[in-house]
């Protein structure tokens, strides 16, 4: 199929959006001291604040991966939809008449206008607003007013429907859609990492799902600095999250997150970590999730080597390279509840500028918990990780300053540095794929996660 078949954004047929683009010289002198700083575990911080890094990721890196776009339970029945990007490109994201999941780029093919302004819903049709173009659930288009008259016979509407994404894939309910054609297989893509979004996908005979719409908050920061954060970076909370430590809304060890295993996949850039509980904290076992839960976690985890490292697992991070991270820890619902209730939110890194992204924020939670618990899950949701919670504030409050600082004169010829756990040898013992190391402290995942990023930026 040609480039504007699959819904890609260009119009020679040529390839994804950007294709071609021409590397300046100051975007290949960061690319060429990226390349030789990685090796010793730094990096130039021009990386995370630079117009042509961000041109050249979103034809390098965005229009060449597989892009997490919802999950199932949002589009549960036919005709059910929501509304997604990829990079900037508009998708409707739908489940067709026959079950199956499509993407269409939310594109009118007579003059470009949006077909569908409703951020979710269902529909058998969607009409354009400007000159009432038709078109069904399914793409083609079915109506064009007074055509005899406008067109006469010249009009064939069987060519012009919406145009769809050619690969659109799912894996355990999560939905991810590519702009390339010649992309590998979503299976192929995810690789190893597959193993540990079991650990969050798989818990329950029932599923997850989606509650509510997902947040969504424009940031000035780099999409990398946020995912390094949820895929690595556990150090931070010593100094960053402090405060949540005093206040008892983490556990009250401020080394609480470097008990555990940080585990990457080479060559894919996807990493998890599995943060266990600091000696003597009583943090119950498997994320905090209820006995009975536990139980059933049993039979439905797929091998018993998952349901162990789950088992021993309080707090569960990964990011499936290049933009989707997931966070399952223990927090307090609200300041009059005695203990701590899990909850997990899925999210997204969407570039929209030098320095600049979109974040989606979903809240999920699996269908067979008791509504009490799913209510006091949303309420941890909500006071920590929320638009408004207090650990995406502190996180935020200090990845606004480094992508500022990334774009100043002086700060862009800055090195940062990756070096933590560099002398670290693997954990030979641990039961998963990918390479694991016995402690959450090391930058091992992030040295993995900017390695991926360099040879496709420059590939």
């Amino acid at each position: 199929m040609t480039a504007t078949e699959t819904g890609h954004a260009s119009t020679n047929g040529q390839g994804p959006p950007g294709a071609g683009h021409v590397i300046d010289h100051s975007t290949q002198a960061i690319l060429d001291r990226m390349a030789e700083l990685h090796p010793t575990g730094q990096a130039p911080a021009a990386i995370f604040n630079d117009r042509g890094i961000f041109e050249l990721e979103r034809e390098k890196v965005f229009a060449k991966s597989w892009l997490y776009l919802g999950h199932e339970s949002e589009i549960p029945e036919p005709g059910d939809y929501v509304l997604r990007y990829l990079i900037d490109d508009p998708f409707i994201v739908i489940r067709s008449e026959d079950g199956e999941i499509e993407a269409m780029h939310n594109h009118c093919r007579h003059r470009g206008m949006q077909v569908c302004r409703s951020e979710m819903g269902n529909a058998s049709h969607f009409r354009c607003p400007y000159h009432g173009w038709t078109y069904k659930n399914d793409g083609s288009l079915v109506g064009v007013p007074v055509q005899k008259a406008a067109y006469g016979d010249t009009l064939d509407k069987s060519e012009l429907g919406l145009l769809k994404l050619a690969n659109v894939d799912t894996y355990n309910g999560m939905i991810f859609g590519s702009l390339d054609d010649d992309i590998v297989p979503l299976d192929e893509w995810l690789g190893d990492i597959r193993w540990y979004l079991d650990l969050f996908t798989t818990r329950s005979p029932g599923g997850l799902q989606v509650v509510g719409a997902p947040q969504r908050w424009i940031v000035d920061v780099d999409w990398k600095i946020a995912g390094e954060n949820f895929i690595g970076d556990s150090y931070h909370t010593l100094m960053t999250h402090r405060s949540m430590v005093e206040l008892g809304q983490a556990p009250s060890d401020p080394k609480y997150a470097m008990y555990g295993e940080q585990i990457h996949v080479p060559g894919k850039g996807h990493g998890a970590m599995c943060i266990g509980a600091p000696p003597g904290s009583g943090l119950p076992p498997m994320f905090g999730y209820p006995d009975d839960f536990i139980e059933r976690a049993r039979e439905s985890i797929p091998t018993p080597e998952q349901y162990e490292v789950a088992k021993e697992t309080r707090i569960g991070l990964c990011t499936v390279f290049p933009s989707l991270s997931i966070h399952n820890p223990i927090r307090r619902p609200d300041t009059e509840y005695e203990g701590s209730i899990p909850m997990m939110t899925w999210r997204t890194w969407n570039p929209i500028g030098p320095g600049k992204i979109s974040i989606s924020s979903w809240f999920l939670v699996e269908k067979d918990l008791s509504e009490e618990f799913k209510q006091l899950s949303s309420w941890s949701y909500l006071r920590s990780f929320g638009i408004s919670g207090t650990f995406e504030q502190d996180d935020t409050e200090i990845w606004t300053h480094i992508a500022r600082n990334a774009g100043t004169f002086t700060g862009r010829n800055q090195t940062v540095n990756y070096q933590m756990g560099m002398e670290l040898e693997p954990d030979e013992d641990w039961p998963g794929p990918g390479v694991a190391q016995p402690v959450n402290f090391t930058d091992a995942n992030l040295r993995n996660f900017y390695s991926r990023w360099l040879e496709m930026m420059t590939a």
